[in-house]
């Protein structure tokens, strides 16, 4: 089974009425099965924010 390639979505990006950032990972099915949190730099609000798996 192949790594599967996910979207990631800035989860705070929305709440303050900007654009939220997205950013392309991968991640292997069978070790990984829930979804995917990273912090990831957001361009509009100028800093690290937690990025969550939007789909698969």
């Amino acid at each position: 089974m192949p790594r599967e390639t996910v979207i990631l979505e800035c989860t705070e990006a929305r709440k303050e009425g900007k654009s939220p950032s997205r950013y392309l990972t991968s991640r292997n099915p069978r070790k990984q099965l829930e979804k995917v949190e990273k912090m990831k730099y957001n361009p509009s609000l100028k800093r690290r924010t937690l990025h969550r798996e939007i789909k698969k």
